[in-house]
Order: C-alpha cells, then structure tokens, then sequence
C-alpha cells in the first residue's frame, strides 16, 4: 500500500478526519463526506474494532440525540520512519496524536549501493524498534522516505540520479522481510508533504510543497489527500529545464535541469570554484548568514529558478499553499525570491490569497509524513497485525 492510499470515504480517510480534529461524531462525518449514514457507521465499525478509534462521551446536539464523541485510541500504537538522505539517515517513532521523539540522526551513505545501506537502515529500525516495545508500545509498522523516485506501487526505486545500484531494487519488500514488519515506501519529498500537511495545513485542501536541500523535490497534496500521478513521478520539478541553467549537464543525462543551478549540490560546487570551502547545506547558510556576497547572490538566484518553475505550476494547479522546506528553505533570500517570482508571474487570481512560507515542522516533516502513512490506515486483509510488545 502507498502512502496515497487515502481514499474519499475510506477507513484511513475517517480515521483522518477524526485525527485532524475535522470530525468529531458519526454525523460530522455523513455531513462532511456526503455518504449514508449507513455506510459511515460501517467504516467507524471498521475502525473501532481495529482499535484505532474510541467512541464515548457525548457531544452537543443539533436538535435529536446527543452524538457520541470519537477519538483516535492511542493505545501506545507507534510508526517507525526514517528520512533517508543521500548523506545522512534520521529515524524516530511517530505516535497515533502525530508526535515524533527517540530521534535519531547519523551519516549515511546512500551511493554506496542498497547493500550496506540496507544494512544500515535495518540495524538502525531495528535498535528503535527494541526501545519502542520494551516501553510498552506496539510497533505497527515502518515508514520510509527515500530521495529519488518511487513506483506507483511504493515498492520499488526507479533510476534515482547518482545512486548507483538502485534502479529497480525492491526497497518496502527487502525491508519487511529483514524487520518482520509492514513497510510504506514513499519519495522523501511526497512524506515530507504529508507531515507538513498534516501538523501544520489539515484545514488546507490544496497545496505544494517543495524540499530545498541538497537536491530539489516536491510533493503535492489535493483535495487533502497526496497525490502521486500515474507513474509515481507527480511534483518532481527537479528536472525541469530553465533558462539559467543553459546547457548544463544533469545527472539524469538531460541538459539544463533545474537542479543543476537551483540545488544545494549545485551551490556548493559553485562556492568551491571560487575557493571556498563548502561541502553542505549547512555550510552555505552559514556563508548567507555572515553576510558573504557571493553565497547569497546563488541562494537568491536558486529561488528565482525555483520559483519561476513554481510558477507555472501555481498558474496550472492553483494551490492554497506553496510550502518552503528542506535545509535551503532556512536562507531567507531564497524564500524571498520565490515569493517574488511567484507574485510576478502568475495570475492575480491564483496568487489573491496564496500563501508562501517556510515549512514549520523543520527536519522532522519527513518523519511525521512516513509515520502517518503508516499509523492512517487499518492493516489490510493479507496483512499480519503488527507483532505486541514485548514480542519478536
């Protein structure tokens, strides 16, 4: 299952609107998804007999009985999710009430091959996993964020640019085998999306937002729900080509890709040229904060790109939001100049009350997106149940 799997009127879409503080009875429910109330009640039966909803209490009425109140049961049920980058790996448990802690960050190696990357990511999960159940909590399965593409099916990753060794491997299926868990496989852009949505924009139904690091990526939600196109590929505007970038080799084998200017690969080579030693993100945040004239000069102009390439995708998907996150998203002149490209060359309409920010959860969006995939959706019918505490 795909961490898009969140379909109108679905299990996973009650246990959302009931998570998100959109519903808090049956009849909120029949009132917001249009269904009978017949097929509602079918769906919280679902869910309450999984344990993933509560029903108690009473609510105010609207003029008949008193509804009964739902809640998410938060029986100390957690996700596992990791934030894959192509340098560093960052793990941590997501609870059912959204929370991220037992976080961890060390270096990782990812063009080294899936071999000793898979080892890495399975020793790492499986140390949290140990902790989580020898506190009591029921580990109910694992999220993945990865920084390249993913298949329509979120098993496999296709041709990701300087990986080596990756193309077609079977990612979610090697994974669950090794843990003995349920495993959701997503591209780290789509997850961070899911976690900026769903901590910080629930109310918002339509937004993009873009992940500024080391590579460029975005993800797009639509009608409150990802959306990952045909193939898997849906908000990838790394490789789309702009003016500035001429006509510069791109790793993808294109010529004149956005990510070969607007990057923070990309900048960083460009800051070395000069002599300047770079070798991260962090090191050009650290050039723009102390006021270095050529750093910021790039930042800037890696937001212009951006956000001429943003644009047209404002102008065609009329978004209520385009969200700012990643490493690059903390230059203030970036966000700037997106904004200013933004507001210069889309429609008055689209832009009337569009709202551009930086994202708010920082480094762990990706995180709370992969632990939701994971925590939203009731396990399937030739799924096994998540192990108990205490257990394997």
């Amino acid at each position: 299952m795909t961490a898009s799997e969140e379909r109108p009127g679905s299990a996973a879409h009650v246990l959302e609107l009931v998570a998100n503080g959109t519903a808090a009875s049956r009849a909120d429910l029949v009132r917001h998804l249009g269904l009978a109330a017949s097929t509602v009640s079918l769906r919280v039966q679902e869910l309450v007999e999984a344990g993933l909803l509560t029903e108690s209490g009473e609510g105010a009425s609207r003029g008949g009985r008193r509804p009964r109140l739902l809640r998410v049961a938060d029986r100390g049920a957690v996700a596992l999710a990791a934030d894959l980058g192509s340098h560093h790996l960052r793990t941590g448990a997501v609870g059912l009430t959204g929370d991220a802690f037992d976080l961890a960050e060390r270096a990782f190696d990812l063009t080294a091959g899936p071999g000793p990357a898979l080892d890495a990511l399975v020793g790492q999960l499986t140390v949290l996993a140990e902790r989580q159940r020898a506190a009591g909590r029921t580990v109910r399965g694992v999220g993945v964020g990865f920084p390249g593409p993913v298949d329509a099916d979120g098993a496999r990753i296709i041709a990701p640019s300087r990986m080596p060794g990756w193309h077609l491997f079977p990612l979610r299926d090697r994974l669950a085998d090794r843990l003995g868990l349920p495993v959701v496989l997503d591209n780290d852009a789509n997850m961070m999306a899911l976690g900026e949505h769903r901590a910080a924009h629930p109310a918002r139904r339509h937004l993009v937002v873009v992940k500024a690091g080391r590579g460029i990526g975005s993800g797009v939600i639509s009608d409150g729900r990802l959306h990952r196109g045909a193939r898997g590929s849906a908000g990838d505007i790394s490789h789309v080509r702009v003016d500035e970038a001429a006509r510069l080799p791109c790793s993808c084998g294109n010529i004149g890709c956005l990510e070969t200017v607007a990057s923070g690969a990309a900048i960083a080579a460009a800051l070395r040229r000069t002599g300047l030693a770079v070798d991260s993100t962090t090191d050009i945040l650290r050039l723009v904060e102390n006021g270095r004239p050529h750093a910021t000069t790039l930042v800037r102009q890696a937001g212009r790109d951006i956000g001429a390439v943003l644009a047209v995708v404002v102008n065609f998907f009329n978004p209520e939001a385009v969200v700012l996150g990643g490493a690059l998203s903390r230059a203030q002149p970036l966000v700037a100049a997106v904004r200013g490209m933004l507001y210069e060359r889309c429609l008055p309409m689209a832009t009337s009350e569009l709202t551009i920010d930086a994202a708010v959860c920082g480094p762990d969006a990706g995180l709370l997106g992969a632990g939701h995939a994971v925590l939203r959706r009731p396990a399937t019918a030739d799924e096994p149940p998540a192990p108990a505490a205490g257990s394997r």
